[in-house]
């Protein structure tokens, strides 16, 4: 059985003082959040290394932390797919996208990713379906936040043997509490500053916890011998994992290209003070995911092969596998350390989610609608509160692991606006015919395929997102980018004519 939260007083400690933390940068944070200005991009008054931790977190906390070894424990070495573009997606962000944001919200008031596609495209209904992908993805990936938050509560509390099959709920429930006390009070400035602490902590804490996973399992190779001898792990180093190559390349496509339509790492751009800070981004952005990344990797070795080893028992649920691991097998102290900072980046990624979302519905909504809100702030926070309990709906309704949830949200995002926002920024002659068309064809392809693929009939246990001919989004992303070229093609005399100041900053 795993230990129990308070058999362990090291790892309360730690625990308490993250939690203390985090909820004294909340209530520091609200002194400093006075306008909408404040609430939404963080006042654009932030550096570059508070960006770059807050861009990685968001990009990954309960993903990387409890999603990515859980996901690697079901399919194999497939899951990796997901994780090796980072080695070139902070460069295409800031080379392809974040300048260009930059210099538009310079130009206009840019809060918001729906901001910059009105700036961009002059349209009402582009930053109408821009908003409704942003408000579908966003409620997706919020809800594997707090997928992975009860998870987090669920095992450190021991409140299944209180609570029973309402474990769950109740678990997630403790957490939301706390988020939302955190998120309401201090909007985005309390996401980027406890982001710049706790990614520090997480960047440490990878490196210890996969040398400790290198001791435990016996080195690499140690690893790789007892799970290759298990017929129980049978298939987990074939080139694609246990699942098709399709999907494992789905993977690739969709995390590679797609990073390009997440708002949550996008919209951090708009609040830096300069736009030459972007220099040095790339370096610093890529360096600290790859260092996160190692406890993905490890922890996504060491427990099957514990498991084959007959060291540990068998997971029921594959996303327990690193608190597993943390509990049995990582010093107290250490383990406290990777849980606070997987805690907090969980909660700062959520309150990035629960700030884009709540902006979409108090700023950009209202705004198309031709009824602007007055008082932004107030009504913000009122929409994080509500965008929250829908997120927690979802969540406990899905039924599958926290990377799967975060996999359908990212390719949400992905297949709605990447092309829209990559090319679009890039290339003068996309119009918006072209990006409304693109955006509405990613949203309903992705939406429509999963749902599709969750009805059908697969093996116990399995998803369909995992075993059909390929992950919903990679098709969505794909038929997203025809679209826009295509109607770019058949569309381009009829292309509007761009603002100078605007074309300046596509073309240039």
């Amino acid at each position: 059985m795993m230990p129990l939260l308070l058999e362990q007083p090291w790892l309360t400690a730690v625990l308490a003082l993250s939690l203390v933390t985090v909820l004294a940068i909340g209530l520091w944070s609200g002194g400093r959040t006075r306008t909408a200005k404040d609430f939404f991009v963080a006042g654009r008054s932030v550096g570059l290394w508070v960006i770059a931790m807050a861009t990685m977190t968001a990009a990954f906390s309960g993903f990387v932390f409890l999603g990515g070894p859980g996901l690697t424990y079901r399919i194999g070495v497939a899951s990796l797919f997901i994780i090796v573009p980072v080695g070139f997606t902070s460069g295409l962000l800031c080379w392809i996208l974040a300048k260009r944001l930059m210099l538009l919200a310079d130009l206009e008031e840019v809060f918001t990713i729906p901001d910059a596609l009105s700036c961009r495209f002059n349209s009402r209904l582009t930053t109408a379906l821009g908003s409704l992908a942003i408000l579908v993805g966003t409620i997706g990936y919020l809800g594997a936040q707090l997928l992975a938050l009860g998870i987090l509560f669920e095992s450190l509390l021991g409140t299944r043997h209180l609570f029973g099959e309402w474990s769950l709920l109740v678990s997630m429930s403790i957490g939301l509490v706390i988020l939302l006390f955190y998120s309401v009070i201090g909007g985005m400035v309390a996401g980027v500053y406890t982001d710049l602490v706790q990614g520090a902590v997480m960047l440490v804490g990878s490196l210890l916890v996969f040398g400790q996973t290198l001791r435990v399992g016996g080195g690499i190779q140690g690893m790789a011998s007892s799970i290759m001898a298990s017929d129980g792990m049978a298939g987990f180093f074939e080139p694609f994992g246990r699942v098709p190559f399709s999907v494992a390349l789905g993977f690739f496509f969709v995390f590679g290209v797609g990073v390009l339509g997440q708002p949550q790492m996008i919209h951090k751009f708009l609040m830096l003070k300069r736009v030459d800070q972007l220099k040095w981004m790339p370096l610093v952005l890529g360096g600290s995911q790859a260092v996160c990344l190692l406890i993905w990797v490890g922890i996504g070795l060491v427990v099957p092969a514990l498991v084959a080893a007959g060291r540990m028992a068998p997971l029921e649920n594959p996303d327990g596998a690193t608190l597993q691991f943390l509990l049995g097998f990582v010093p107290e102290a250490l383990a406290g350390v990777v849980i606070a900072a997987a805690l907090a980046a969980i909660m700062s990624t959520a309150d990035s989610f629960l700030n884009i979302g709540a902006a979409v519905l108090v700023r950009d909504v209202p705004r198309l609608l031709g009824r602007p809100v007055r008082r932004q702030l107030a009504a913000g926070r009122v929409a994080t509160v509500i965008l929250a309990l829908f997120a927690a709906s979802l969540a406990l309704g899905y039924g599958d692991l926290i990377a799967l949830l975060g996999t359908f949200a990212f390719g949400t995002l992905a297949a709605a606006l990447a092309p829209a926002l990559a090319v679009g920024m890039s290339w003068s002659r996309v119009g918006p015919m072209a990006a409304s068309a693109s955006i509405a064809t990613g949203l309903v392809v992705n939406l429509g395929l999963e749902i599709w693929t969750r009805v059908q009939t697969v093996p116990e246990g399995a998803s369909g997102a995992l075993h059909g001919f390929a992950i919903p989004s990679a098709v969505a992303l794909a038929a997203s980018f025809s679209v826009l070229g295509l109607v770019t093609w058949w569309g381009e005399e009829r292309a509007e004519a761009l603002p100078d100041a605007v074309r300046e900053i596509v073309e240039g």
